[in-house]
């Protein structure tokens, strides 16, 4: 047990497979966290999920479940249209939120979301998986300390090829989407998490221009009746992007490229070394973590300790629950103690912010400057500073 024995009242809405998969085993392995409910529509999957993972209550409607006063936090894990008002419904009954990616399809949205969570006092977190990956945090970590020296360059490549099969149904489609016109979508399910990761690395992004295309014309959607359907989905998209410390930036988010889940790899150039992290499920291995130095080029395997890791995992455990343990573990710890806070929504709705840039950039053809939103920046860092 940690330094309170004080547990968290997490209730979870959306009992689906990603839940199954990450969130509910990160909640029932952490013995801080006291899981009282599950919330669907679908009674069944939420009953079944309650008894696996041994929730005390099972809701269908998340009006009620958040008038529970044994709930403190609550988990928006449900499709992508409801994040935001699940969100913001949570908000205003003054719980704590965690909420899938992404917060909303604009960042002005995700920005409002961020203010009404400081008004309300209340703290978020953002499920930007990949910040909890071992090395990931490594790598960062050699960056504030000054171990990579100053940054020059910075990769973020995602590679899944989860979709490039046409009969595998699509998922992240906006309700209401124009079939006819490029749809954002691998720049938003993926690219959401490359840009939040670089920008916690790196700092701000300053400019950025991308190209977005359609390469599979015709799929499968889910929710829109039976057989191919004619759809101007983005399913890959290549950006350059210049940050406010002076480092350029490669990312790449792609639908169908060929690689394994999750297909992650961040790579970054300094001037006293180099280091790549990559989160691809290959052997029976999550993760790999390589480093080098101007005076030993080589890329040598980096082994990080097992306090890198949560309780009960290892490099063979499944990326999903292995990231995933460690998101629910800082979050719980930062409600509990009150540990300064990471990874918030106001950092997705900075993501999101770029990913805006980056649609303008590829309709407009041209560099598109950052932040969009510079109002939405001077207020969360006096906010910031009135909290010291």
């Amino acid at each position: 047990m940690t330094s309170s024995s004080k547990k968290l009242g997490v209730g979870v809405i959306g009992a689906h497979a990603w839940a199954e998969s990450a969130h509910l085993p990160g909640y029932a392995a952490y013995d801080r966290v006291d899981l009282v409910a599950i919330c669907d529509s679908v009674p069944e999957r939420a009953h079944r999920l309650a008894q696996m993972f041994g929730a005390r209550r099972v809701y269908t409607d998340y009006r009620e479940m958040l008038q529970d006063p044994d709930i403190e936090m609550v988990d928006v894990c449900t499709p992508t249209d409801t994040h935001l008002p699940l969100s913001l419904a949570a908000i205003a009954a003054g719980k704590h939120v965690l909420s899938e990616k992404p917060l909303a399809h604009d960042a002005a949205d995700a920005f409002m979301a961020a203010r009404k969570a400081r008004e309300a006092g209340v703290r978020t977190k953002l499920g930007f998986t990949f910040r909890y990956s071992p090395a990931i945090r490594q790598v960062q970590r050699w960056i504030q300390d000054g171990t990579l020296g100053e940054i020059f360059h910075v990769h973020g490549l995602e590679q899944n090829s989860q979709f490039l099969d046409p009969q595998f149904p699509l998922r992240q489609v906006t309700a209401g989407a124009d079939f006819n016109t490029l749809i954002p979508s691998s720049v938003v399910g993926y690219g959401s998490h490359l840009l939040d990761l670089v920008r916690w690395c790196v700092g701000e992004y300053s400019s950025v221009i991308g190209s977005m295309k359609n390469f599979v014309p015709e799929r499968v959607v889910r929710g829109y009746g039976e057989g191919l359907q004619r759809i101007q989905v983005e399913d890959g998209t290549v950006a350059l992007a210049e940050f406010a410390s002076g480092a350029q930036g490669i990312l790449q988010t792609s639908y169908i490229a060929i690689g394994n889940y999750p297909g992650v790899e961040l790579r970054v150039y300094g001037s006293k070394g180099a280091a790549v992290a990559r989160l691809v499920e290959e052997n029976g291995v999550a993760e790999t973590l390589r480093f080098a130095t101007p005076d030993q080029v080589e890329f040598r395997d980096v082994p990080l300790p097992d306090s890198a890791y949560p309780p009960g995992t290892t490099l063979h455990t499944p990326w999903p629950e292995l990231y995933y343990r460690n998101l629910v573990r800082h979050f719980v710890d930062e409600i509990l103690d009150g540990t300064p806070e990471e990874c918030t929504f106001y950092d997705g709705a900075k993501s999101q912010e770029v990913v805006n840039a980056i649609v303008q950039s590829n309709t407009e053809r041209r560099w598109v400057d950052l932040p969009l939103y510079p109002e939405e920046t001077r207020a969360a860092e006096a906010s910031a500073i009135s909290t010291l």
